[in-house]
């Protein structure tokens, strides 16, 4: 007589803590990969490889491959958090519960946002994805886009140890107002159809899915990690060419062509359209601006130099251009540096 052994099932609340122990041990090894990341290209580059790390080529090195692992991350944990995120309300629901009437709260409440989140202008920019694919309305995400870089706690605190309190209230002021008008004109103007279509689909096993309906967690998970695997598979040649034109132009700008040429009532545009293409954070541009200061330049032209590098930047333009057509792209551009070249004339006025 023989006997038939079954072999045992795995009982829901043990399959569920697989599930989160899994979960819990990949948001371990992000967060590891992330702290990691400029102390490994530290060492490989500068003490392995034996590159020079006050050289051009050395920071310039060491800047594209710190930051192409930086923003490769920050999509990976963003995309999959919002993605999982906005399983549980579609992005109608979310456009109705933040467009309309209260729009132009949202535009201040993500400028708001921006500020406590330290992003230089291509960093912004998977926060950005994931909040338009979310449902969030555009003109409120480009809010966040144009504050995150531009109004941040670097930003504050050197600004205040170089300049004092009012010029950093006033750039505060300004720029968290920059970042609000431009983001409801953008909204205002109903742009939405040049955002590329896959930004808003909600995809399950390849389908086209009703995030709110049926879905159960171990769908969510794997929704987010099927967008993450989609955002980065079209998003990667923009990410390398981003970043590699940032790494080119890194750390340099005309400091001797700025003092004679960026003089008089043109000296704020001839600021900012220089600005625009290059690419740095608020501290890496911050010496550079006490130094042409120091130089005599007025203070509107200056700062008008700090918010076009911080706030727009070439790299971010070519990151925008997988989820963004090149319309929208320059109204963005051309919203932003418009406040900005009249902030500029702001502070030339009052300081």
């Amino acid at each position: 007589m023989s006997a038939s052994v079954e072999s045992p099932q795995a009982s829901p609340g043990s399959s569920a803590a697989r599930r989160w122990l899994s979960v819990a041990g990949a948001a371990a090894l992000w967060w590891v990969l992330y702290s990691l990341n400029r102390p490994f290209w530290d060492w490989l580059l500068f003490e392995v490889l034996g590159l020079d790390p006050a050289s051009r080529l050395g920071e310039s090195v060491h800047f594209f491959f710190y930051d192409v692992t930086k923003i490769t991350l920050l999509l990976t944990g963003i995309i999959f958090v919002v993605t999982v995120l906005r399983s549980f309300m579609s992005v109608e629901r979310t456009r109705a519960l933040l467009g309309g009437r209260r729009e132009g709260v949202g535009n201040a409440a993500a400028a708001g946002l921006g500020v406590v989140t330290p992003f230089c202008s291509c960093s912004a920019v998977p926060a950005f994805i994931g909040f338009v694919a979310a449902g969030v309305p555009l003109g409120v995400t480009m809010s966040f886009l144009i504050a995150s870089p531009m109004v941040n706690e670097v930003a504050i605190v050197m600004l205040y140890g170089l300049f004092g309190w009012q010029v950093t209230a006033l750039y505060i002021a300004t720029g968290l107002m920059i970042a609000t008008v431009a983001g409801w004109t953008i909204g205002r103007m109903g742009l939405e159809r040049w955002v590329e279509p896959f930004v808003f689909e909600t995809k399950l096993r390849g389908k086209v899915v009703d995030p709110s309906v049926g879905l159960t967690w171990d769908d969510r998970l794997a929704m987010g990690r099927e967008e993450v695997a989609t955002i980065l598979a079209k998003i990667w040649p923009y990410l390398l060419v981003g970043i590699g034109v940032g790494a080119v132009i890194h750390g340099w700008v005309p400091e001797t062509w700025f003092a004679e040429h960026a003089v008089g009532p043109a000296g704020v545009p001839i600021a900012v359209g220089i600005g625009v293409p290059l690419y740095s954070n608020a501290a890496g541009v911050m010496p550079l601006v006490e130094a042409l200061h120091d130089k005599g330049m007025p203070m509107g032209t200056v700062l008008a130099f700090m918010m076009s590098v911080v706030a727009l930047s070439l790299p971010e333009t070519i990151l925008l251009r997988r989820v963004l057509q090149p319309k929208l792209i320059a109204t963005f551009v051309a919203v932003v540096a418009t406040g900005i070249v009249a902030t500029g004339y702001l502070f030339n006025a009052v300081l």
